[in-house]
């Protein structure tokens, strides 16, 4: 009979957590630190990341590791970047959450020519996501069938855009910050279906979801209008859609859901433009070409 100490050792799973310095993006984090995963974050603010960092240390079982990482999503050689250092930490990747993301209070160009907005929601994740791929694949290929996920934190936002501005996607001729926001939010469904379609004969799922109203420092950089209707309006605690996060990644039953969209612990219909492929597919060419453009630019100073 094999003794115990013949079993194989478990591997320590590892999720990265954009956006995990505030809100959802902490309170996910530190579930998944409670059940003993390497824990990978990243965050823009220096403060609010080193108190994350250690919150998220502190919540974790004693099992736990916890990393966090800083960079500006809305620029893509720092999104590359920062890429680069999760490579460092870890071999594998078994379940990604692009969380990071927000609403602007007007038209904001990064120093690499690109709308913030559309920056730091799509693009970002779009590229992230790309980076670390193989990471994912690598922890696929010793994982049970639809275990490894990418779970894409959009919002009911994109029922308010009737499709993407492909004749200006960065919204340059006429920008407005709810209008842009809404855009967004709508390429990441639209790239979760696309990243559905290209990798689930890989044994990875992509998933969304909407985590509603959360009373987060999610509007900080929002207009007026932005401001007033988030304080007006009941918001959940962070808490209530890190639930929805960490069920997504964990559970079984999900990993047939594949492209599809969800919002607390229940799966929802999107609005029909989020269901198109022929868009999904554009998006992800026009996607490719931006990030090509951009990353092979100098920048400017």
């Amino acid at each position: 009979m094999p003794q115990e100490d013949d079993q194989p050792e478990v591997r320590q799973r590892c999720v990265v957590v954009t956006g995990a310095s505030s809100g959802i993006g902490r309170a996910s984090a530190a579930a998944f630190a409670r059940m003993g995963w390497h824990v990978i974050g990243t965050g823009r603010d220096r403060k609010r990341s080193e108190d994350a960092e250690a919150e998220i240390r502190a919540a974790g079982s004693e099992n736990a590791r916890v990393d966090m990482l800083r960079g500006d999503f809305s620029e893509m050689h720092e999104v590359r970047r920062v890429a680069g250092e999760i490579r460092a930490l870890t071999d594998r990747v078994d379940v990604l959450v692009n969380n990071a993301g927000g609403v602007r209070d007007g038209f904001h160009a990064t120093s690499e020519g690109l709308e913030a907005t559309f920056a730091a929601n799509h693009l970002a994740p779009f590229l992230l996501t790309r980076e670390l791929q193989p990471l994912l694949e690598r922890a696929a290929g010793d994982a049970p069938p639809g275990q490894v996920r990418i779970i894409a934190v959009s919002s009911s936002g994109h029922r308010a855009c009737a499709g993407m501005r492909w004749y200006d996607l960065m919204m340059k001729a006429a920008f407005e910050p709810g209008t842009a926001y809404c855009q967004a939010k709508l390429a990441n469904l639209l790239h979760t279906r696309a990243l559905h379609s290209r990798l689930i004969d890989k044994g990875i799922v992509a998933l969304a979801m909407h985590p509603g109203r959360v009373g987060s420092n999610f509007a900080s950089h929002g207009d007026e209008a932005m401001q007033a209707y988030m304080a007006a309006n009941e918001c959940a605690a962070p808490e209530q859609p890190a639930r929805t996060i960490v069920w997504l990644a964990t559970d079984p039953d999900l990993g047939g859901k594949g492209g599809h969209y969800f919002h607390d612990l229940a799966e929802e219909t999107p609005a029909p433009q989020a269901l198109d492929d022929f868009e999904a597919e554009k998006l992800w060419q026009e996607s490719e070409r931006i990030l090509e453009q951009v990353l092979e630019a100098p920048l400017t100073l």
